[in-house]
C-alpha cells in the first residue's frame, strides 16, 4: 500500500475533553496522528470542551446529562446510539480509510459500523468494562449483571481486527482471560508530549497556589476515587500528621468535595491543598510545584497515565510495586508493597529526606519520559498498525 496520508475516524464514547487520563490518551494520539500529516475525525459526547489542533464531532446536546467524571451511566445506550448515528452522518464526507475505537461502547459502535463500511476496526483497550464497572461500584461481583457485562465484554473483545492496550499487562489479560489470539493484540502504552510538560518554576507555582516555599510538597493529579487510591492516600496523611508535620500535600483532580468532606471530618485538611480540576493545559505548571509525586492506584487492570506527566516535570514518583508502574517508570520510580497505607508513608518521607537520590530520580525520570515516552516514536507505532491492518484488508 502506498504512504498515503490515512483518514482515521475515532470514537470517542466519552465527555471528551475532560481533563483526564483516557481524554489525554485521545487527544496525544490524534495530535501526534495531525502532526504526521494524518487526518483525524473525533466523534464524540456533547460534553467537554475543543482542544486545539484536532477536529471534533459532537452529538446533539442532551441538556439532563452533565457527567463528566469517569464511570458507567445508565444514560450510556442511548448517548451511544446517538454517537453511532453521528458516525454515521460524518462518514460520507469524512470517508474514513480505518476505525480507531475508544473504550468497549467505542468498540461496539465500531463493529456495527464496519458491516456497512468495510474497513479495519482498532480497539483502543483502556482496562476491563466488567471491570471498570465493579471498581466503580456500578454493580456488585454477585450481581447478575455482572454475568451480562463479562458476556457483552467478551463479545466486543472479539470484534476488533487489531486492539492495541496501554499497558503489557492488559495485553496480557485480553490473551489469557478473554482468549483474544496474540498476533491480534499489541501493546502501546501511554506517552507524553515532552514540551507540554517539562518542569517549571517551583516558587511560582507555590505562589499561585498559596503554598510556603519552606514546606515538602507531595502532588498527586488525577481522578478521585477509590480505586485510584484517594481514599488510602488520605489514610497516610493522617499517618504522617504529626510524624512529618513539614510535609504538605497538593491533591489535583475531581470529583474532590468529598474527599474535602473527608479530610476535614479526619482531621488532616489543614495538611492539604484540595485544587478540583485543573485544565490540561496548566497540569505541567502546578505539578512543578511540587518535591515528590505520588500514586496510589490500587486498581490493576487499567493504564497509570498520570506517571508519564509526573515524569516529564521531573518529580521523583512513589508508587506501588506492579507490572503497569514498573513498565512505565522502570528502575526509576520508588516502590512499595501494593496497597499498604504504612509502607507508602514510609517510603514518601524517606525519600524526601535523601537529597541525593532525589536529585538522581528527578533528572534520570524527565531523561526517561523524553527518550522512552515520547508521542512521537507512539505514533508511529500507531501508523504501523494501521498500515497493517489496511494491507490485510
Amino acid at each position: 500500500m502506498t504512504e498515503e496520508p490515512l483518514r482515521v475516524l475515532m470514537i470517542a464514547p466519552t465527555p471528551y475533553f475532560a481533563d483526564r487520563g483516557c481524554h489525554v490518551r485521545i487527544y496525544e494520539e490524534a495530535r501526534a496522528l495531525t502532526k504526521l500529516g494524518h487526518e483525524v475525525c473525533i466523534v464524540t459526547y456533547h460534553l467537554g470542551r475543543d482542544m486545539p489542533g484536532v477536529r471534533v464531532v459532537r452529538t446533539p446536546n442532551i441538556p439532563w446529562y452533565g457527567k463528566l467524571e469517569a464511570g458507567p451511566s445508565w444514560h450510556k445506550p442511548y448517548l451511544d446510539i446517538l454517537l453511532l448515528w453521528k458516525c454515521l452522518d460524518e462518514i460520507p464526507s469524512f470517508r474514513p480509510h480505518l476505525i480507531h475505537a475508544h473504550l468497549h461502547e467505542g468498540a461496539l459502535i465500531g463493529a456495527v459500523l464496519k458491516l456497512f463500511l468495510r474497513i479495519p476496526l482498532l480497539f483502543d483497550y483502556q482496562g476491563s468494562l466488567s471491570g471498570e464497572s465493579l471498581n466503580h461500584g456500578f454493580f456488585s461481583d454477585t450481581s447478575l449483571l455482572v454475568k451480562m457485562f463479562k458476556r457483552l465484554e467478551r463479545l466486543i473483545d472479539h470484534r476488533a481486527d487489531l486492539t492495541i492496550t496501554s499497558s503489557a499487562r492488559g495485553r496480557q489479560e485480553l490473551i489469557e482471560n478473554w482468549g483474544i489470539a496474540e498476533k491480534r493484540v499489541v501493546s502501546l502504552i501511554d506517552g507524553v508530549d515532552t514540551e507540554v510538560f517539562y518542569p517549571q518554576s517551583r516558587s511560582e507555582a507555590r505562589r499561585e497556589l498559596g503554598i510556603s516555599d519552606d514546606v515538602k510538597l507531595v502532588a498527586y493529579l488525577g481522578l478521585f476515587n477509590r480505586y485510584q487510591g484517594v481514599d488510602l492516600l488520605l489514610e497516610v496523611i493522617s499517618l504522617l500528621r504529626t510524624r512529618a508535620p513539614h510535609l504538605h500535600f497538593l491533591l489535583m483532580g475531581f470529583p474532590d468535595k468529598e474527599y474535602l468532606r473527608k479530610a476535614e471530618e479526619m482531621g488532616i485538611a489543614d495538611k492539604i491543598t484540595f485544587t478540583g480540576r485543573v485544565d490540561y493545559e496548566r497540569a505541567a505548571f502546578f505539578l512543578s510545584a511540587g518535591d515528590l509525586a505520588v500514586s496510589p492506584k490500587l486498581a490493576l487492570t487499567e493504564a497509570n497515565g498520570k506517571l508519564f506527566n509526573y515524569m516529564a516535570c521531573g518529580l521523583p514518583t512513589v508508587v506501588f510495586d506492579n507490572q503497569i508502574n514498573r513498565e512505565i517508570l522502570g528502575d526509576d520510580g520508588v516502590y512499595v508493597e501494593h496497597g499498604n497505607a504504612a509502607s507508602l508513608a514510609d517510603a514518601l518521607v524517606s525519600t524526601l529526606e535523601n537529597d541525593a537520590l532525589m536529585d538522581s530520580l528527578s533528572a534520570r525520570v524527565r531523561e526517561r519520559a523524553i527518550r522512552v515516552h515520547s508521542w512521537d516514536s507512539r505514533s508511529r507505532q500507531l501508523v504501523s498498525a494501521y498500515r497493517t491492518l489496511l494491507e490485510a484488508r
